[in-house]
């Protein structure tokens, strides 16, 4: 052998070896701080993970309270909605005792079985086994488009994503099933291991589109309060919150709490044990209105006829829309509250179909809004009733002063003191009896001014004319007594949407229009025209504070709330920010159990802030004053005769044979809007025109006021009058029967 093939020893280098400890070294340190890290110091973090794995929250949903009415009639209801449901874990193991359940199940509640295919393997779709056989991934994945209960995906596709997801968790095959049909899948539950009935409550309205606007109805949590109500125990996609009416404004007393089960379950979602005592869920509170269904359905069928009987007469939709309102002007209860037109709130009691949420939408009469309080008209003559009290109780009339009321008033109109008088700033104020006594009502006294409802007479009291009445009531002082009636703030009823209509002032006007206020203007307000708006039931608060002697009592639709148990739970609502609390807060006032809230009385409470006039500057000053009693009285008397005068009293022919004694204002009320206007209706001299009355009885201790309104009804005591009188009559008639031991009947 050469001594070049010789092996040559091979030198082994230690830092290598010393290399590989250190490497080995830090490995096992990283291990062993990772272990201490795990096991001493973030235990407590993973050993929660490890609970929140295997536990599970079920929330138990609450009873929703039931709605009465005064008389403890149902106005709503909880009622039970059968769902049939499969679970796939209960599936039998055979595919074919499967498909025979979805075959069997599918002729009884008519939703598709569903088809299963063999695996080709020349075939590019990729398969899947599911419970009863194979699906492919475009099924499955065709299946998670759409939501629980509706109708397109089969039972075969339910299932097999349900499977996938949550098998020990139940799928609705069939939502709203009959009950008939609900006892014949709990009959056949032998032979259909899986297939079950699950109860949902759903909210049933007997009375319907009556009280549809008073009741509301119920609808999905929306996102914008998801984080909020699922804080308070709400579950998202099964609970369901108000979305109008009552259900809305009392959704706290009404919803109750859920309950609470925590459990344990494994990695399929099976439950195995509780692991914390359950927590039963609490029934939500009963609420008793203070509406009578039977005068409800009075009112109800009183507007529909009438505006009925109108429009047919002109042969066309004149009145589109009404309201009419009755309430104890002594305390406040709203004895029925009809918006025309409605709507079928059973129709979204289960889901909300969105072709009939927008065909109500859409509707250019607005049904979903309650024109009651939430549409804002020009009140008319209505309106005069603050004009006279303002008036009397400034000096500006007295009860013996006479008025010159001649057909037509030619006004120098001024926007500045000092406007010169000429032909191009005098207009005509024209009274409404001008084309037929082009003479006017002639010489006045001021319950006359009521009765007959002179324009020309009020033109005077509120802007003052020439020598006659140099100095008249004035915008900023008529402010304050429309304001003392109730007009130009909400009332704090305890229904969503409320308007707080609008009583102008100079200021109001430069900003909004950006001119000056004219002598015209304080004319035109002080009948309750121009920019005067005002709701239904702020004009029902004004008369029905007459009516009561000058005490404002709080507007309210609720009586009572009791328990399950029928015991009447002390409530307080606070109008301000909506919420219902069993104590009283700030701004609050009882509704349960029922106590007459007094706003204010304006003969003793000093609300009218003091104003110096001269000319046509008014000063405010630091004083405050009352309606003097005297006052009151004096428009009472007015409103009264309004009946009695068989001149010219608006309500005579009406009242005149009437039992009873009543009193009243009628109204008719020049306007222009959007809607007039796209018609081409708004022509000087020949405006369009709403129609109100409203009347009060008996005279001396008045148990009920009521308002009619119609959207271009035309004349106030031809159209709502006839209202106002069957609304009356019917609820002297109801006490009759109820005196004489009739009971409660169904409406």
């Amino acid at each position: 052998m050469s001594s070049g093939s010789e092996s040559r020893p091979v030198r082994f280098e230690t830092w290598r070896l010393g290399l590989i400890y250190i490497v080995v070294a830090f490995t096992l340190t990283g291990f062993i701080i990772r272990l201490i890290n795990l096991q001493v110091f973030d235990v407590d973090l993973y050993k929660a993970r490890a609970v929140d794995n295997y536990t599970h929250e079920v929330s138990i949903p609450a009873p929703r309270g039931i709605i009465y009415d005064r008389n403890g009639y149902v106005l709503a209801r909880n009622l039970a909605a059968y769902n049939v449901v499969i679970t796939p874990a209960n599936l039998p193991l055979d595919d074919s005792d499967i498909q025979r359940i979805y075959r069997e199940l599918s002729d009884l509640v008519d939703v598709p079985a569903g088809d299963f295919v063999a695996n080709d393997p020349e075939s590019d779709a990729i398969f899947l086994s599911v419970p009863g056989g194979l699906l492919t991934e475009e099924e499955l994945e065709e299946a998670k488009l759409f939501a629980a209960c509706v109708p397109g995906p089969s039972i075969a596709q339910l299932v097999a994503l349900q499977d996938t997801l949550a098998p020990y968790s139940p799928v609705k095959i069939k939502c709203n099933v009959s009950e008939e049909t609900a006892r014949m899948v709990e009959e056949k539950k032998v032979d259909w291991p899986g297939v079950s009935v699950e109860i949902d409550p759903i909210r049933d309205y007997p009375t319907g589109s009556l009280t549809a606007h008073l009741i509301g109805f119920l609808g999905p949590i929306p996102a914008a309060l998801e984080d909020e109500l699922r804080a308070k125990g709400f579950i998202p996609n099964r609970d369901k919150i108000g979305y109008a009416g009552v259900e809305t404004s009392l959704q706290d007393i009404l919803a109750g709490r859920n309950g609470l089960r925590v459990v344990q379950i494994d990695v399929a979602g099976q439950e195995i044990r509780n692991l914390e005592p359950p927590i039963a869920p609490v029934p939500g509170h009963n609420v008793y209105l203070t509406i009578d269904t039977r005068l409800q359905a009075a009112a109800q069928a009183t507007l529909e006829e009438e505006i009925r009987y109108w429009n047919t007469y002109f042969g066309k939709v004149r009145i589109s829309s009404g309201v009419i309102i009755a309430m104890n002007p002594k305390t406040g209860e709203i004895l029925a509250m009809v918006s025309y037109p409605g709507y079928e709130n059973n129709r979204l009691s289960r889901i909300i179909p969105a072709y009939y949420y927008e065909q109500l939408s859409q509707d250019p009469r607005k049904p979903l809004l309650n024109n009651a309080i939430s549409a804002e008209y020009p009140p008319g003559s209505t309106f005069k009733l603050s004009t006279a009290t303002g008036a009397y109780n400034e000096d500006v009339i007295e009860l013996d002063t006479i008025i010159k009321t001649p057909g037509q008033l030619l006004l120098c109109e001024r926007f500045n003191p000092n406007d010169p008088c000429t032909d191009r700033n005098t207009r005509p104020f024209v009274d409404y009896i001008f084309d037929q006594r082009p003479e006017g009502f002639g010489a006045l006294t001021f319950l006359q001014c009521i009765a007959y409802s002179s324009n020309v007479c009020f033109y005077k009291l509120g802007g003052g004319f020439e020598d006659e009445i140099p100095q008249g009531l004035g915008i900023e002082r008529l402010q304050q007594y429309a304001s003392a009636l109730g007009y130009d703030a909400k009332s704090g009823i305890e229904l969503p949407g409320e308007q707080d209509g609008l009583i102008p002032d100079p200021q109001w006007k430069r900003i909004n229009t950006g001119e000056n206020w004219s002598t015209g203007d304080t004319y035109i307000a002080s009948v309750g025209q121009g920019y005067v708006l005002a709701t239904p039931l702020q004009v029902l608060m004004s008369g029905a504070t007459i009516a009561n002697n000058g005490k404002v009592m709080q507007p309210t639709i609720v009586r009572q709330v009791t328990d399950g148990d029928g015991n009447i739970v002390p409530m307080w609502f606070n109008p301000q920010d909506f919420t219902v609390t069993e104590f009283e807060t700030p701004g609050s006032y009882q509704i349960s159990p029922f106590t007459p809230n007094m706003k204010w009385d304006i003969t003793v409470d000093p609300l009218i802030q003091g104003y110096s006039c001269d000319d046509a500057y008014c000063t405010l000053t630091d004083d405050l004053k009352i309606v003097d009693p005297e006052t009151v009285q004096a428009v009472r008397a007015g409103t009264r005769r309004t009946v009695t005068d068989t001149t010219f009293g608006t309500l005579h022919r009406l009242f005149a044979d009437f039992p009873i004694a009543v009193a009243g204002k009628t109204g008719t009320a020049e306007y222009c809007d959007d809607v007039a206007r796209a018609a081409d209706r708004c022509n000087f001299g020949a405006w369009p025109t709403h129609s109100w009355t409203i009347a009060y009885a008996p005279f001396d201790d008045p148990e009920i006021a009521v308002i009619a309104f119609a959207y271009n009804g035309g004349e106030g005591a031809s159209v709502a009058g006839p209202m106002v009188a069957r609304m009356i009559k019917a609820y002297f008639e109801i006490k009759a029967s109820d005196i004489q031991g009739a009971g409660v009947p169904s409406p």
